[in-house]
């Protein structure tokens, strides 16, 4: 059975990794992204086909789906990766970027899985299917230098964790994927970051790739990668936020006002 894996965001960094991973494990995979020329390059290397679109446009989520859809009634991996940056303090981010940060980064992924919900549920009766939602860390942790971000990924892993709970023996599994500061071209984390700590964790996108498969096949929920430190760094911004605010002020990104 040919298994049918939606990635989106996947014309670079950690959809791309994700594809490429998908594809040399068997499956098909359709590309979404919105640079034509990147998507096309990737999918003639890897086997897979293409489709141009903006997550943070909910109507061509809707159309996107459809197209999808027709050619594939079951989807057996969605993967919601699509994802931009937002850097600056509220007191200084563009009010504009914050309205796109959150379709993008938090709808997008609501409107992706409500879209491709038939084809999921399809799958799901024939053997299961899997919904990865790539957060971040910033989803567990206030960061300052990036407030606009930060909200879209706690939105976005509060909205992972309750379509988890209401897709709970549906047949298909949600898993959020954690991810701390990852090298991509989008994220430049080592020319940005401040702090020389923070730099020594910074991880590539292939890490991540072999945290989503290894998610679906062990059935887990939730991943942060990597474990340390990044774990405890969620904990204690739970029971500290204060000492993590005043530890992420420390380290902003450079240029960067706090």
């Amino acid at each position: 059975m040919e298994r049918i894996a939606v990635v989106t965001g996947a014309s670079s960094g950690i959809g791309e990794a994700i594809a490429r991973r998908l594809a040399r494990d068997g499956w098909r995979c359709v590309l979404v992204a919105r640079r034509e020329d990147r998507l096309r390059a990737l999918a003639d290397e890897i086997g897979a086909e293409i489709e141009l679109c903006d997550v943070g446009d909910r109507t061509a989520v809707e159309a996107l789906a459809e197209r999808v859809l027709e050619r594939h009634p079951a989807i057996h991996l969605l993967v919601n990766n699509a994802g931009m940056p937002a850097r600056g303090t509220f007191l200084s981010v563009d009010l504009d970027l914050v309205e796109e940060v959150m379709r993008v980064n938090y709808l997008g992924s609501v409107w992706c899985s409500r879209g491709f919900q038939p084809g999921l549920e399809a799958a799901a009766r024939v053997g299961g299917a899997h919904i990865v939602n790539l957060v971040s860390v910033a989803g567990t942790v206030s960061f300052a230098p990036a407030g606009a971000y930060a909200a879209s990924k706690h939105a976005q892993l509060a909205y992972s964790r309750s379509l988890g709970a209401a897709l709970r023996d549906s047949g298909i599994q949600v898993h959020s994927i954690l991810p701390g500061f990852v090298e991509t071209e989008g994220f430049p984390q080592k020319k940005v970051l401040r702090s020389r700590l923070l730099r020594s964790f910074v991880i590539e996108a292939d890490d991540v790739a072999v945290t989503v498969v290894k998610a679906m096949e062990k059935g887990k929920s939730e991943c942060v990668v990597p474990w340390f430190p990044y774990r405890f760094v969620g904990i204690a911004q739970a029971i500290a936020p204060g000492l993590v605010a005043r530890f992420v002020g420390m380290s902003a990104h450079r240029g960067e006002s706090v």
